[in-house]
């Protein structure tokens, strides 16, 4: 995970009586690793692996704060934030995903997510996220992924959606085969 040099939060979890936190995520490292990072910062943190059970944790007990990714294995994570939004609880959710865009940005606002984060992500980056003040403008991050490494994260996320099908992938990313494997011999930019 990067190193970032945030502003603290504008709040503290010490201020919230409700600290349960929701994470939702199919990639089981990532995960599990934020679960621990956000337990040692003070959340009380649920974790689920799909939307079903995200759904079903929701329904039992609605949780103050949520990170959902957008894509998981068996829906969209929209569906988690629109569960979220039914219970009434001001709920402060932050969407996560691989696939930053502007549709999906405005479709998880809409939603009722409070910020949307192209992953990857750290612990401090997703604390100061929910703990933000939801008037304030968000601060452009210090150390920001280059265009270069953007394009590279994507073209491999979509290969291994490609079941590693170099053809299947090159396909649907529009460009010739044998560029697309230069590009995936390389190691990743900075």
């Amino acid at each position: 995970m990067r190193k970032t040099n945030l502003t603290p939060p504008s709040l503290k979890i010490s201020e919230f009586e409700d600290k349960s936190l929701l994470i939702v995520d199919d990639d089981d490292p990532f995960r599990e690793r934020l679960g621990r990072a956000m337990e040692k910062k003070g959340f009380t943190v649920s974790t689920s692996k799909t939307t079903e059970n995200a759904i079903n944790l929701v329904k039992t007990k609605a949780p103050q704060f949520a990170v959902v990714d957008l894509r998981l294995d068996d829906g969209n994570g929209i569906d988690v934030v629109k569960e979220i939004k039914t219970t009434g609880k001001d709920s402060r959710i932050v969407m996560l995903t691989g696939y930053g865009n502007l549709p999906t940005a405005v479709a998880a606002i809409k939603a009722g997510a409070i910020d949307y984060m192209a992953k990857p992500v750290d612990a401090d980056d997703v604390e100061a996220a929910l703990l933000s003040d939801p008037n304030s403008k968000a601060k452009p991050p210090e150390n920001p992924m280059s265009a270069d490494r953007v394009k590279w994260e994507h073209i491999n996320r979509v290969f291994e959606l490609c079941n590693r099908n170099v053809s299947e992938t090159a396909r649907r990313l529009k460009m010739h085969r044998r560029t697309l494997q230069r590009i995936l011999s390389k190691r990743s930019p900075r």
